[in-house]
This record gives structure tokens, sequence and C-alpha cells, in this order.
């Protein structure tokens, strides 16, 4: 198995999996956007996204679809629920939204307060998703008023997919308005030796990219 990743994007949610799981894989650590700076990316990957994850023939890039992946096709049942659970639905509702309903609002934030040029910037996109994302959060809140994790009690992928949103919003600064039973939960998370890792292999990556550039 091998995982395509860049610093703090959603590929930390298959990494994350990985590194829960204790299985071997291979990391490629690359700079952000890869399909600018990363050469030869998007031939592997047309869509020049990341993650990109690959096991033997299968071909995948979708962060929460991954962490299915790993848990389905190796059987390791502790991190998942099975469809006989009386919480699969909302096991698997809660994998789709951390996704499509809150890590989208959040790329909006970084891409037009970060990553585009000074000129076209737009404070007022900015803003408006950084409400958007705030209000996607009313059902994590309600639920976690009485919860340690998302389903059944235990730690699942679940947990990773969602907690990775937390996590991006926490690196964008919004995290000051996060419920309190909701950044405790993101605490409890990010707790974890596996997530530990996840910021170590991160830092580790990175000090070697430093080394090994020209500039150094």
């Amino acid at each position: 198995m091998k995982l395509w990743h860049c610093k703090d994007a959603r590929s930390i949610r298959p990494l994350w999996t990985l590194e829960e799981l204790g299985v071997d894989y291979e990391l490629q650590t690359m700079p952000f956007p890869p399909r600018y700076h990363y050469p030869g990316y998007k031939e592997l990957n047309l869509l020049g996204t990341v993650p990109f994850f690959t096991d033997g023939e299968t071909r995948m890039t979708e962060s929460s679809a991954i962490c299915f992946y790993l848990i389905e096709k190796y059987k390791h049942s502790h991190l998942g629920l099975t469809p006989d659970h009386h919480e699969y639905g909302e096991y698997l509702n809660w994998l789709y939204q951390s996704d499509a309903t809150l890590t989208f609002p959040l790329t909006i934030v970084l891409r037009y307060r970060e990553l585009e040029s000074p000129g076209r910037r737009l404070p007022q996109a900015v803003e408006d998703y950084r409400v958007w994302f705030l209000a996607r959060l009313k059902l994590l809140n309600q639920h976690m008023e009485a919860r340690e994790f998302l389903c059944d009690d235990r730690f699942t992928i679940a947990d990773i997919a969602v907690g990775y949103a937390l996590y991006f919003g926490e690196t964008l600064a919004l995290a000051v308005d996060y419920a309190p039973q909701t950044a405790d939960y993101l605490a409890r998370l990010k707790a974890r030796p596996a997530f530990q890792r996840v910021l170590a292999i991160q830092t580790e990556k990175e000090a070697e990219a430093k080394t090994a550039s020209p500039a150094s």
C-alpha cells in the first residue's frame, strides 16, 4: 500500500487510519498543492488532488473512502461498524458528512484567505464560509453533549473522518468558536497515540524536505 500525502491535507484521514491499524505502508509526502509542486503527480492522479492511494491494482482519491476501504478490505472491524449494527446508518452518515458537509466550506476559507494571490482573495467569501462551517457543526455539537465518540461508545473511522474536519478548522483558527463539548472531543482525538505519530511524521518529513532543498 502507498499513500501520497500533503501536510495537514485530507490525506491525514487515511494516514491516521493506517497508523491506528499498525500496518505496513509506504508514504510519499509532497508540497501543497501537488499538482503544481510535485512533478509527475498528475500522471499518477489525473485530478491532481490529495490524497492518492494505491493497493495493488486499486486506485483511490477520496479520503474517507480510503479509510472505509482499509477496514472493510482487511477486516479491521474494531475501527468500524457492521451493517447489522443499530447505529450503522448513523456511522455511514458521519463518514459522508465529514467531507461533503464539514470539510468543503473549509476549503473555501483556505483558498480565498491564503492560497489565492492577494488581488484574488475574497474576505467576504472567507467570512461567509466560516459562518457556514460553524453552522454545520450544530448536529455534531448536539451529538457530543453526552458522548465520548460518535458511534457505539468507541473510536471508529467516523471519528477519524469528522476529527480531521475539526482539526482542519483548527489550523484555520476557527476552533475558538467550537462548542465546549466539540473542542473537548477534538482534544481527545488529537491525544491518541496514532494521531500524535501522524504529527511526528509530518514534522520529520518537513525537516527532511528542508534539508534536501538546494536553498538550505
